[in-house]
């Protein structure tokens, strides 16, 4: 026996005697000095000591719960702390039971025994943090953030908590919170790493990029062989349109880990929107051989096919989207079987499902007529936005809007920018209608020409942005200040854009020279009804640009450098609408000089000697 081994033995000794001769409260003040010197054998004599003069001593009962806790030994834990209980329920002796509670995965009986203890002593923020751990762990993410936000009120500067409610309210999409939060465990511990983590991505999601770059940098130099960081700052610095930047981070996570898809996938949109189609390809064609059923990059490499005019690849790539889980897919589950063009559709009925955007149900819609040609009966069911507008087209035997949340009978289905695939379209021969969609109804043309009055002047629809949570708004919109550049132009200017945002609310107010009758826009036939009445339709990418498209009015369509894939490269025409003209940025990627064209050719149908067309 050693010096040390000894000592202890002499002490632990000498403990015993004293607590020999002083009772129950001495065993127990014994017992308790030996668990706290980690010699829990000799704490658990002590514990038996005492229980042999007092069987229902609760101090000792508890500490004998912790004993069999430390040791794993948890049905043995459980019943020290019930008996415990049952003599004293105090707030300690519950708090070890939820505990044991808990590491037994007895969630729901946790949550009861630290409730309880909550309702004993509320200002104790450590319970109230147990509490939320449990709900957790229940994933009842919500009611933890309830219960963090208890601990912090009673310990404002409580990290731990601080920082799970920072995490779940981000995982809860309450950005504004979580940041709060966040930015509080960073004063309390700066530079832990699955703070930075979180609130990088927060601070992505608020489009706060400029600032959720700085954190994941940061990240990055704690963990610098960590190819999730390289990545995930390559994708930022993607979203504030520094390609060539973006590209270096990519290629530094794939040196980290040359298996790793995601990055792949990332560097492949980098070289998209570098326009090195050749090499976005190639990458595309890695992941294949690394994950032949990777389905976000073949859909990915179906919509670069679309772009640069191979129809035939690109289409049938698109329906990889079907297998892809994390696609935000809008569509039902149907027993019936899918149509993609095989086999005979003559007196069946077909169900034609709007599975995308607003936009794509308009510009699909053209292919409705060709199935009711071949014989089919044609269900159409789209949003509720076009439902009026579609319900009349060509060959819809009926129309039923998504809030109906019911489809009639039917034989076969097929998603409505599935049709394009099912009709094998090839670049020469999309069906290109100048106008294929029904004339709005007369009377509501003419309360439109009532609003306007007199037509004295060329009439031009306006509009500057497109869905805020389409992922390339940032790219399509427009800020609505940004067309003063052409509101000089002597023509009669008319907003056609619905749901204005905040500061373009404020610029609609300031900037005179645009008509705003929006209040009457109340679907997207109403919309229709008023372009009929226009001369020209100036927009970015966005759903009025199919309706005007569609509707056969003059369209001008201002384009990011990289476009959406239907309006393929380096072109100022489009084959789906004969009436549409094309402004596209250039490489400098910014509106200003694509403005300025559009102004130079406004001004020219606006002089007097051309007249209105």
């Amino acid at each position: 026996m050693t010096f040390r081994e000894r000592g202890a033995a002499a002490e632990s000794a000498e403990v015993d005697q004293n607590a020999s001769g002083g009772g129950v409260a001495a065993l127990y003040e014994a017992a308790l000095s030996q668990m706290r010197a980690a010699r829990y054998l000799d704490a658990q004599l002590c514990c038996q000591q005492a229980l042999a003069l007092d069987a229902n001593h609760a101090d000792t009962l508890h500490l004998m719960g912790l004993l069999s806790l430390q040791a794993e030994q948890y049905d043995h834990a459980v019943e020290w702390l019930a008996r415990a209980i049952r003599q004293n329920p105090k707030v300690q002796y519950l708090r070890a039971l939820g505990t044991t509670l808990q590491r037994q995965g007895r969630l729901e009986e946790a949550l009861r025994t630290f409730d309880k203890a909550v309702q004993l002593k509320p200002d104790d923020a450590e319970l109230w943090r147990s509490l939320g751990d449990v709900l957790i762990q229940l994933e009842r993410r919500a009611d933890a953030v309830l219960s963090f936000q208890q601990a912090l009120k009673y310990n404002p500067r409580y990290w731990d908590a601080a920082c799970k409610s920072g995490i779940l309210l981000y995982e809860l999409g309450r950005l504004d919170q979580a940041l709060v939060h966040l930015d509080l465990c960073e004063e309390l511990q700066p530079g832990h790493a699955a703070v930075l983590r979180t609130r990088a991505g927060c601070l992505r999601d608020l489009k706060r990029f400029e600032d959720a770059l700085a954190d994941y940098t940061r990240w990055h130099e704690l963990d610098p062989a960590n190819a999730d960081i390289c990545n995930s700052i390559g994708a930022t610095l993607e979203r504030l349109g520094r390609h060539e930047q973006a590209l270096q981070w990519f290629d530094r996570a794939l040196e980290l880990s040359p298996k790793f898809v995601g990055a792949l996938i990332n560097k492949a949109i980098a070289l998209t929107h570098l326009h090195r189609f050749d090499e976005a390809i190639a990458t595309y064609g890695s992941i294949k051989t690394l994950d032949p059923t990777n389905a976000e990059a073949e859909f990915r490499m179906g919509n670069l096919h679309l772009r640069t005019g191979n129809f035939e690849a690109g289409w049938a790539a698109r329906e990889a989207r079907w297998r892809d889980p994390a696609a935000p897919l809008d569509y039902p589950k149907l027993s019936q079987p899918m149509w993609l063009g095989d086999g005979s559709i003559e007196g069946k009925t077909i169900l034609v499902y709007s599975d995308e955007g607003l936009g794509d149900s308009i510009q699909f819609a053209r292919y409705v007529p060709t199935l009711a040609a071949r014989g089919a009966n044609v269900i159409l069911v789209v949003d509720d936005a076009v439902h009026p507008l579609l319900s009349a087209l060509s060959g819809v035997s009926q129309c039923v809007p998504k809030s109906a949340g019911f489809v009639p009978p039917f034989d076969l289905h097929c998603a409505i920018t599935s049709l394009p695939l099912a009709f094998g379209t090839r670049l020469d021969t999309i069906p290109a209608e100048t106008s294929y969609l029904p004339p709005p109804p007369a009377d509501r043309v003419q309360a439109w020409q009532e609003r306007l009055g007199p037509h004295a002047k060329l009439r031009v629809g306006l509009v500057w942005s497109g869905n805020s949570k389409h992922t390339n708004d940032h790219n399509r919109s427009i800020p609505l200040r940004m067309l003063s550049r052409i509101l000089d132009v002597d023509a009669t200017f008319v907003s056609l854009q619905k749901d204005v945002r905040p500061a373009d609310k404020e610029a609609l107010q300031d900037l005179n020279g645009i008509i705003d009758l929006t209040s009457h826009l109340t679907d997207f036939a109403e919309t229709a009804a008023l372009i009929s009445c226009l001369d020209l339709v100036i927009t970015v990418d966005t759903s009025v640009a199919h309706l005007s498209g569609a509707l056969g009015r003059p369209t001008w369509i201002l384009l990011p450098y990289t476009s959406d894939f239907r309006w393929l490269l380096d072109r100022d025409d489009s084959p789906w609408y004969p009436m549409v003209r094309l402004f596209r940025q250039t490489e400098s990627r910014e509106y200003g000089s694509v403005l300025d064209r559009v102004r130079a050719e406004l001004s020219v149908l606006c002089e007097p000697l051309y007249g209105i067309p």
